[in-house]
């Protein structure tokens, strides 16, 4: 099956500064991938660059097979809805949906009516004179409407209320199972990736933290509370991602690509947000790379 996104040591630069620094990824077709990072982690420009909207000034990307915006049959497959959740002010409902379909050529008319008929909104209304979340809703409409493979979505709900967002993320699946489309979607918010994403990327200044498979990832990682001891004295095959330490006692997160070992310490799995937090944190030497963590994924798949 051909990636939805291929990058092999991937980089962007501002100047002097690493905007994305040796990215390799390789994403299946058939997830709605999770982006998280913080600020000035490289989300938005991996997007963009996924988008066709940047060139890379190192390394290679691909998207679903081909260059990125290299052309009119390429872009016709790639959606990308972006964090501002941009439409017409001056246009009404009806307006955008008749513009996906002249701009389009896969456009979907009946799928964006069923959904604006869903969304309760007037077709006659016009785009500036609706609220932020019905705005983010119609903007969601037009980039699935043109059914895509791939739809980008770069924060679309972060300017949105507990309640709208959970709405556009309801809708955003039902737009998903009903096209078949992959998605990625960057976000800050730990708990709605949590809801809706299968594949999880954490970027931490500008490079890949880790890469998989959600069910994977979060199977291969514990917390083990123990005597306190250096993590050279933990037995082979637990790779180190954190470290904490007190007098007595050490607290360790690892990933490993086996069962667990049985030892003299008490271990705990993870929720999403205190792995995405542990590798937003990890600063220690010992901390895993990419590659690592990218390889444990790879051999806990192989091991299904």
């Amino acid at each position: 099956m051909t990636a939805i996104l291929e990058a092999h040591a991937l980089g962007m630069r501002y100047g002097r500064r690493d905007a994305l620094a040796d990215c390799t990824l390789n994403l299946p077709p058939g997830h709605v991938v999770g982006l998280v990072g913080p600020n000035g982690a490289g989300k938005s420009t991996l997007l963009k660059l996924a988008c066709g909207m940047l060139n890379p000034t190192s390394g290679s990307i691909s998207v679903l097979g081909d260059t990125p915006g290299s052309g009119a049959g390429q872009l016709a497959r790639v959606g990308f809805l972006a964090q501002d959740a941009p439409v017409y002010g001056n246009l009404s409902v009806a307006d955008h949906l008749r513009l996906g379909a002249h701009l389009n050529p896969r456009w979907d008319q009946g799928f964006a009516q069923r959904r604006i008929a869903a969304l309760e909104l007037d077709p006659s209304q016009k785009a500036g004179k609706l609220s932020g979340g019905q705005r983010a809703q119609l903007a969601l409409t037009v980039a699935a409407g043109k059914k895509p493979e791939l739809l980008i979505l770069d924060e679309p709900v972060a300017s949105l209320d507990p309640l709208a967002r959970r709405e556009f993320l309801r809708h955003l699946m039902e737009s998903v199972a009903e096209n078949g489309t992959s998605v990625i979607l960057s976000s800050h918010l730990i708990s709605d990736l949590e809801r809706v994403c299968d594949y999880l990327i954490v970027l931490v200044s500008s490079h890949v933290r880790l890469a998989g498979e959600v069910d994977h990832v979060m199977a291969a990682h514990h917390r083990i509370v123990c005597t306190r001891r250096d993590p050279g004295a933990l037995p082979p095959g637990l790779d180190v991602v954190s470290a904490e330490h007190t007098d007595r006692q050490s607290t360790f997160v690892v990933c490993a690509d086996a069962p667990l070992p049985a030892g003299d310490w008490a271990a705990e799995s993870l929720s999403m947000e205190d792995l995405v937090l542990t590798y937003l944190e990890a600063t220690e030497p010992g901390a895993r790379s990419a590659a690592q963590a990218s390889e444990t994924a790879s051999n806990m798949e192989a091991g299904r």
